[in-house]
Formats: structure tokens, C-alpha cells, sequence
């Protein structure tokens, strides 16, 4: 009998929830991100549409992972803005690194966004009026929106339709994700941008707190004011806010190994590392240049996505420092190769990066700091030697630092004999090396893979239509009503009244008291 059973167990076929995915990404480095959990879905048997625009360069418009719904519309998000703007913070930071130089940094990038989002809210418009698109997408009957929220369009879509909402998120556009829909004491969670830690001295916690009041004048004044007249003709019930806290999942690309301790909410799920995985073998031609190094081993040098060769004097000091090394040298990098090049270091366009630091023989990793390079350095158990460009690759450099981890290097005042000397002292003091092995070890010690956890909740969304019970509804309250304004108030004027009580009964006792003495007196 038991074999009868376990026969029609094996042959019958699993019940297996597929949907529906309506995926609105973000182009760049973003999109490497984004990528990876559509191609899982996609190997899970679901349905996957991805949104995208003419201006698109990421982001393809024939792959086998999904169907895209290309807009005729441009985003303002392309290769050429991100590129010139880039150029432009590069150039700031050439100038000096004054208090004044961090703040035309801080007020480009806000120029910078406010053009973003100008284009951004033009662009939902554009949708929102195309009743034949927007019937389209009604029409195609989807479980569940995937979104990148640094831009807005998803979170509106989304609601205007009115579907589960999943945040493939670390960044909004109001900041760091945290602080859309966690308690966030100033105390101890440090604002991005500041490299602060989660101890803060009396000065750093007032840094703190300053950083925080900016961060909320920008996104009042650069951001917000882009969408007032569509949250006025399409959500006139809801704040702008309240977009963002009413979606039902939070997949958030951090992880506690790196990042510090602070409050979270039940639909924040962590996958940080999600991208990474075991090495596989190099390129033949890599691998017989890796194993050339001997025992010296290998030193891997990339800076992302957007930034692939720096101004030629510094990559001339960079050049001749890895020449004197006796290790091998593996460099992405474009454009003309540095005179002072070695014969030891390899300039190549791509690299197999996740396969290189899982190589036995890498030594350092040379990164600017964005979060995918240290994720597989942490995975990887590799030091970083950090060169921080833009964005949060400071925040993120800093916490390496903290962790012991990593050194930094200013790479727009580093000369060779700078930066041989950081190379040496990453390679040469054991220390950082077995730090960052032990965040290796913390970061692998886990249940589950982070992408499988990522895949579970996405699915549980779609099985169950939304998450509405781990949503927080605080984000309907007014803000007198979340912060209990209203009953501190009245609190504080009971306590009034009462005060007030007493002192009139005491000075009507000592009245009465008096005019009896006097009496007695007369």
C-alpha cells in the first residue's frame, strides 16, 4: 500500500503557482541587479514583462528571461545623462575636498535628480494619459508589480492599477529605504552620506541629526514638487509617502554582516549577497595569466558600471604603482593605456568579476565601493583597497573600514608611492584578510540563499495577492497622530488643568487659613 502511494507521488504532477510579473526597473547597474531575479522567476515558470524605454541601454528589448513593453518615451535615465553627470561629480572632487566642494557634490546631485524626476513624472503622465496602454496592462490581468523604486513610475503604476506592490530596493528617491518605513532613531542610525557609525558621539549624533533635516529640505524641494499635480489628479486620497509605505514587500540588497544594527519591519526582506555565487573556471587565457603569478598571486582592480577609466594623470600613478608589485595585475579599464603600464598588469574591457575574486590566488580587490563589487568581496573573503568615487560608495567603503576589513585611499590625491604602500599594507597585514573572512563566514552562515529567500517572497505575494497583514498601517495616520502629538498634547493639558486646580485650592486654603488667624487676632 505505501508503495501505491509513493508511485503517485512521484508521477503526479507538483502544484506549482505561477504568475504574472509587471517589472518596471531602473537602466545601469541597477538593472544587473534586477536582471538576476527575472531570470530566476523566469526559470521558475513565470511570466515576466518588463517595462522599458526607447532611451534604454541596459536594458534589451528581445531576451528569452521576459516580454518587453518598450514605450515609445524617454526616461532621461540614458547612457549620455549618467555619463556627463558623472563627469561632472568626478570634477568636483578633482577640485578639492573642502566643505565647500562636498556641498556643490551634494547640490549637483540634487540638480541632477530634479532633472530626473522632471523627466520621470513627465514620462508616468505620458502613460497615465495612453488609454490604450494603460487598458493593455489591465488587460493582461498581472500579479504583482517588481519595482525599483529610485524611480517612481512602478510605485504609481502600481497603485493605479491597484496591485501588489515588491520593492527590489536599497534606495529610494526619498534616500535609503530604512527610512521610508522603519523607526529610525538618530541617535544610532547614522544618514547615509555621513560615515558615521551606530556609536556616535554628542558632535556626530548633532552631524547626524543636520544631515537628516538636509536630506528632507532636498527631497521637499528637488523631488516632491515634480509629482504635486499627479498625486492631485490621480491619488488625491493619498500622500506622496504613502506610496512607497503601502507596498506589500521590501526585498532590501543589504545584509547585517556589513551593514549596523537598526529597527526594521516585518515586510523588510533582507537578501544582501543575492547575486553572489561560487566561482566558475576563468577564461582560458585569464587563468593562465592568473596562474603566471606564482605565489605572489593576483591583485583584481574594476570600477563598476559607469566609471570605467579615471583622468589619465591618476591612472598613469595607479599604473606605475602596480609595476613595482611583484603580483599580477587583472584592470577594467577603457581608453589609453598608461605609459607607465607593467608588464605584469592586464588591461582588459570585461571581466569574469564574481570568478575572479573567487579565485585561489586573489589577493586585494581595487574597487570604488559600489555595493555588488563588495558583496562578492565579502562573499569571496577578499580584502578591499577602496576608491571611492560617487554616490554611496563612501557609505559603503566605510563600513569595510570599520569592519577592519578594507583601507581607503583618496584616489584624486593618491600618487604612486600612496597608493603601492595601501596595496601593500592590504596584501601584507593579516589582518584584513582575516576579517574579511570572517564576514565571509557570517554572510554564508544562513538558512537559505538570499536569492532563494528573495524568490520565496516574491512568490508568496503572488499565491496569497499582496501582504497587507505584514504592512504597517501607520502610513494612514497624520503625522500629528504618528508621532502622538495630539495626545501629548492633551496629556500636557490635563497635567495643566490639574496644576492649575491645585495651586487655586492651596491659595484658597491659605486664604481661608489667613482670615481665620486675623480673625482670631481681632
Amino acid at each position: 500500500m505505501h508503495s501505491v502511494w509513493i508511485t503517485l507521488l512521484l508521477f503526479c504532477p507538483a502544484i506549482v503557482f505561477t504568475g504574472n510579473v509587471l517589472v518596471f526597473p531602473v537602466d545601469g547597474s541597477h538593472w544587473v541587479n534586477m536582471k538576476i531575479i527575472v531570470e530566476e522567476l523566469h526559470s521558475r515558470g513565470h511570466s515576466i514583462s518588463v517595462v522599458r524605454t526607447t532611451d534604454s541601454w541596459y536594458i534589451k528589448e528581445h531576451s528569452p528571461f521576459y516580454t518587453a513593453i518598450t514605450l515609445n518615451m524617454e526616461s532621461g535615465f540614458d547612457e549620455g545623462f549618467i555619463t556627463v553627470f558623472i563627469s561632472k561629480l568626478l570634477e568636483i572632487q578633482r577640485n578639492g575636498r573642502s566643505s565647500w566642494a562636498r556641498f556643490k557634490l551634494e547640490m549637483e546631485q540634487m540638480e541632477a535628480a530634479s532633472i530626473m524626476h522632471k523627466k520621470g513624472s513627465q514620462l508616468i503622465e505620458q502613460m497615465f494619459d495612453d488609454k490604450h496602454l494603460m487598458e493593455s496592462l489591465r488587460d493582461a490581468k498581472f500579479d504583482m508589480v517588481l519595482t525599483d523604486p529610485v524611480i517612481l513610475t512602478g510605485v504609481m503604476v502600481a497603485r493605479h492599477l491597484d496591485l501588489p506592490l515588491v520593492f527590489n530596493v536599497r534606495w529610494t528617491c526619498h534616500g535609503e529605504g530604512h527610512f521610508s518605513i522603519a523607526p529610525s532613531p538618530l541617535s544610532y542610525v547614522p544618514v547615509p552620506g555621513t560615515e558615521l557609525s551606530d556609536r556616535m558621539s554628542f558632535r556626530e549624533r548633532v552631524l547626524n541629526i543636520f544631515a537628516y533635516c538636509f536630506s528632507q529640505f532636498t527631497l521637499a524641494h528637488y523631488v516632491t514638487p515634480y509629482y504635486d499635480g499627479l498625486m492631485q489628479k490621480y491619488f488625491s486620497q493619498d500622500s506622496f509617502m504613502s506610496l512607497f509605505q503601502r507596498a506589500d514587500l521590501w526585498l532590501m540588497r543589504i545584509d547585517f554582516v556589513f551593514e549596523f544594527p537598526r529597527p526594521t519591519m516585518p515586510n523588510v526582506i533582507y537578501m544582501g549577497g543575492f547575486q553572489c555565487k561560487p566561482a566558475k573556471p576563468l577564461p582560458q587565457h585569464l587563468e593562465d595569466f592568473v596562474q603566471s603569478s606564482g605565489e605572489h598571486g593576483v591583485i583584481v582592480m574594476s570600477l563598476g558600471t559607469f566609471i570605467a577609466s579615471l583622468p589619465q594623470e591618476v591612472s598613469e600613478e595607479i599604473a606605475a604603482a602596480f609595476a613595482k608589485l611583484p603580483q599580477k595585475v587583472i584592470w577594467r579599464h577603457k581608453g589609453e593605456p598608461p605609459a607607465s603600464l607593467g608588464n605584469n598588469t592586464l588591461l582588459v574591457d570585461w571581466m569574469p568579476q564574481n570568478d575572479l575574486l573567487g579565485h585561489a590566488k586573489t589577493k586585494v580587490f581595487v574597487a570604488h565601493g559600489g555595493t555588488n563589487g563588495v558583496q562578492e568581496a565579502i562573499y569571496h573573503g577578499v580584502p578591499i583597497l577602496g576608491l571611492p568615487l560617487v554616490f554611496d560608495q563612501h557609505d559603503n567603503l566605510f563600513k569595510i573600514k570599520y569592519r577592519g576589513a578594507g583601507k581607503i585611499l583618496n584616489i584624486f590625491t593618491i600618487n604612486s608611492e600612496s597608493f603601492l604602500q595601501g596595496i601593500e599594507e592590504v596584501i601584507h597585514e593579516p589582518s584584513y584578510k582575516m576579517n574579511m573572512e570572517r564576514l565571509s563566514r557570517l554572510h554564508r552562515d544562513l538558512p537559505m540563499k538570499p536569492l532563494d529567500h528573495a524568490i520565496f517572497w516574491i512568490e508568496y505575494i503572488i499565491r496569497n495577492k499582496g501582504a497587507a497583514h505584514l504592512r504597517s498601517e501607520s502610513y494612514t495616520m497624520p503625522w500629528y497622530s504618528y508621532h502622538s502629538v495630539d495626545v501629548i498634547l492633551l496629556l500636557l493639558g490635563v497635567a495643566l488643568i490639574m496644576l492649575l486646580t491645585f495651586v487655586v485650592l492651596v491659595k484658597t486654603l491659605c486664604f481661608c487659613v489667613c482670615r481665620g488667624i486675623k480673625r482670631k487676632r481681632d
